[in-house]
This record gives structure tokens, sequence and C-alpha cells, in this order.
């Protein structure tokens, strides 16, 4: 429940407002500046009812001191002398709305119920905007591991190039992402950035789609429309799952890409594109050319600069990062304010292969923040198909493979892992693992601190 601040000389007047909205708020009520600073500075108030005169203090002296101690807080004026210039400079000084007296509830109603939810909207963008400025991040893509470094001067590289790009990696890896990137970041950023998915649209409609149509090219074509090479004009076509289009649609964008013009269904007319192609496939090309399912030719005009993305299992120095960017915009998503992952909980997640890739551990963040009853993200919260998998998989091959270091790994990290992964297989015995590992008791101790403190 929102809590409310009314502030009135007038008792009577703060007891009538506290009285009808009782069941939509818990009320504070204050008759002088000196108890209404008080409350604000004890309690967690989200909107203030505030007088304009309050005996020989002026409100908005008050709605000045109010907003320079908590500048988010929401502050609606009241008076009985409502004037055009007295309206402006309550408005100037920082507060949200004015109303005159005498007061219609339903009014006050609606606009308290408009200025909690511009409240809400706007603490949203603020933790939107942090989790954005906290992580370690490259035009929205976080990351700061060797493997995604790489990507990011990639994508410094190629931004303003005109040529084919060919974004290699398993499902989830980020693919569209970086194609959107290189979009936003170069020279054709004012231009559209169009993506069509090759898999999931039906030969005939992906083909109108691509190439648009004439009037009456087919039965229900009742008017013509261009088709998204045409009205990318400028910008960048993204063509995803590239290696599930059809082999017949597969030789008209070779002519676009070769030619650079379409020619829409039911036309005759050749008409000039200026566009950059980006392709994204999860298949081996190379494997579809050899058994003749994917063009050799349009294969090599598509693989002009190639970019492969890394999956995250060979890029966990990364998953920190993501973890907190993404517990940040489900937060943001959900108007929650306050969850945070236990230490069992990071472990796990540190260790987890991520078949799913980023997709996955996106997903998983949102489930837990959505169904988690307290502040802290439990074991107990994350979805019951990841635990059974990461416990399957721990349990089933991990004594006999050990511990997996991805290269690019930095020595730091790798060190943190080998001594994790050392006393969690003896145990949790400081003893035994400090004599394995050949360091003393106190070091193992002083480096547990340090990976504590780092979480």
């Amino acid at each position: 429940m929102p809590n409310l601040l009314i502030v009135d000389d007038e008792p009577s007047i703060c007891v009538s407002l506290a009285f009808v909205l009782e069941d939509e708020f818990a009320v504070f009520t204050a008759t002088d500046a000196p108890s209404a600073l008080d409350i604000i500075q004890t309690e967690e108030i989200d909107c203030v009812l505030l007088d304009l005169s309050l005996g020989q203090t002026s409100g908005l002296e008050l709605l000045t001191d109010m907003k320079r101690l908590k500048p988010e807080l929401i502050v609606i004026m009241m008076t009985a002398y409502g004037t055009i210039q007295s309206s402006v400079e309550a408005i100037k000084a920082g507060a949200y709305h004015y109303l005159t007296k005498p007061l219609h509830m339903d009014e006050v109603r609606l606009l308290l119920q408009k200025a909690l939810e511009y409240q809400r909207l706007h603490r949203q963008v603020q933790v939107l905007s942090e989790a954005v400025r906290q992580t370690q991040s490259f035009a929205g893509i976080v990351g700061k591991s060797a493997a995604m470094e790489k990507v990011f001067q990639f994508i410094e590289r190629v931004k303003d190039i005109p040529s084919s790009i060919l974004i290699t990696g398993e499902s989830g890896t980020g693919k569209e992402l970086v194609a959107r990137a290189i979009h936003f970041q170069g020279n054709r950023s004012n231009a559209p950035f169009s993506a069509i998915n090759c898999a999931a649209i039906p030969e005939a409609l992906l083909e109108s789609e691509l190439f648009g149509y004439e009037k009456g090219a087919f039965t229900g074509a009742h008017q013509s429309k261009q088709g998204l090479f045409e009205r990318s004009q400028g910008g960048t076509v993204f063509l995803d799952e590239i290696g599930e289009m059809p082999l017949s649609l597969q030789a008209k964008l070779l002519r676009v890409i070769q030619e650079k013009v379409v020619t829409p269904l039911g036309g005759y007319t050749p008409k000039e594109v200026d566009i950059r192609i980006i392709a994204a496939t999860n298949r081996d090309l190379e494997e579809e050319v050899a058994r003749g399912t994917f063009r050799e030719d349009l294969y090599y005009r598509l693989n002009v600069i190639p970019i492969n993305i890394p999956p995250l299992r060979e890029r966990t120095e990364d998953i920190p990062y993501l973890l907190e960017h993404f517990l940040q915009l489900s937060l943001a998503k959900m108007g929650k304010t306050k969850k945070a992952f236990s230490p069992e909980v990071k472990k796990w997640l540190y260790g987890y292969s991520f078949p799913g890739n980023v997709r996955e551990l996106a997903n998983i963040v949102e489930y837990a923040v959505a169904l988690s009853p307290g502040e802290v993200i439990t074991m107990e919260d994350l979805p019951p198909a990841v635990r059974e998998r990461s416990r399957g998989s721990r349990s089933g091959s991990r004594e006999k493979d050990g511990l997996f270091l991805p290269s690019g790994i930095t020595l730091a990290e790798a060190e943190r892992r080998i001594i994790l992964d050392t006393l969690e297989r003896q145990g949790g015995h400081r003893k035994k693992t400090a004599e394995l590992l050949g360091i003393s008791e106190r070091g193992l101790r002083q480096k547990l601190k340090q990976y504590m403190e780092e979480e």
C-alpha cells in the first residue's frame, strides 16, 4: 500500500482526507512544516498532498525543502485561492499538479493514481539506466571476457563497411544483438534495421515478405506491397536462420546481393536497392553446401566478413555481469525494487553449462525474480528443469572429466575456479584443500574472503 502524507494547517481537513483515502493509502498527516519534514525523513512517503498556505509558512517553501530532501517525491499542491501565477510557481518549484479547494474526491483519487504510475515508470527508467551503466557492456551487449572484446573490436571495424556479414554461433548467443550493434553504431544508423527469421515463415510468405508483390500477382493481392528489401532502403536487413531459406529463394537473394536490385512478385521491372545484408545461422553452412541444401555461390557472397559468437560456456567470466544485468532488468520489468542471489545460487550458476546460452540465463533470472517470495533468491527459486540438469551433469561427469577451464580465461579467474572446485571436492575441508593446493590455510582463507567480497 502506498504511503501518503497530507499537510494542511487545518486538522479537520487532514482528518477528512485521511478518512476518505485510508482504504487505498497508508496515510500520515501533519499540520506544520517541521512535522511534515520529520515524516518525510523518517518514513518512505510516496506522495504528498500539500496545502499552499500553512499559517505563517508558505507551502512553496515547504515544497522546495521536500524536493531538496527527496527529489523524486510526488507533491500535489492544494489551495482555496488558486491563481495562474501560484500554479505556475508551484510547478516550477517541482509540484506534480495543482488542485483547487473544495476538493472533488474522484478527481483527487484519479490524480493520485496517475502520480503513482508516473513515479513507478520514472523509477523503472532509473533502474534500467543504472543497470546499463553499471554492467560491462558495448552497444547493449554485456561482457568483458577476451572473447567478447574480440567481438566488440569486430563491430567497430565493420560498422561502416557495406559488405555482407555472416554471423555464426549457437542458438541464444546474441547474434541479432551483434547485428543491431553493427547497424546502430555505424553510418547506416539513421536508416531502417529490418530483421526476419527465415525459419519462422512459410516459403510463399517469406518470398512476398522479402521481395514484395504487385497488385494482382496472386489471389488476394488487391494492392501492391513493398518488400522488406525496398522498405529498408539505405539500411540493414538481418536474415536470421539463413540456413533454413529454401533453395528457390536463395537464387533470388543471390541476385539482390550481386546486382543490388529486387523484382517484386508479379512484376517485371527490377528496382534498385541500397542495403547491407547481415545473415546469421547456428548451422555449419559448409556442411549444408556439401549436402546440396545451400548454394555455394550464395555462401561465399554472404561469408565476405564472418564472425563467430562464442557460447556462454566459453566465456564464463561474463556470467556475473550478465546475471546482475538481467536481475536489474527483471526487477524493473516486474516493478520490484530489491532482490539478490544467494551465494549458493551464484556458485551454482557460475558452474552451469548453459546449453541455451545467454537467452537461457535471461529466462532463468526472470523466472527466479518472478517466483522468489523473499529478497534472497535461493536454489528452490530456480526452474526445476535447470536444477535437475545441473545436478545430473555435475554428478555424472564431474569426477570423470575434472574441472573445465575455457580458453581465454584470465589467470585470476582460473585460480578462483581451481580453489573453489578443490574445496567443494574436499567437502569444504579447508586444511585438506590447502594441502592439495600447496598453500597455507591462512592463504586459503584470504583467497576465499577475497572471492566472497567480489561476489
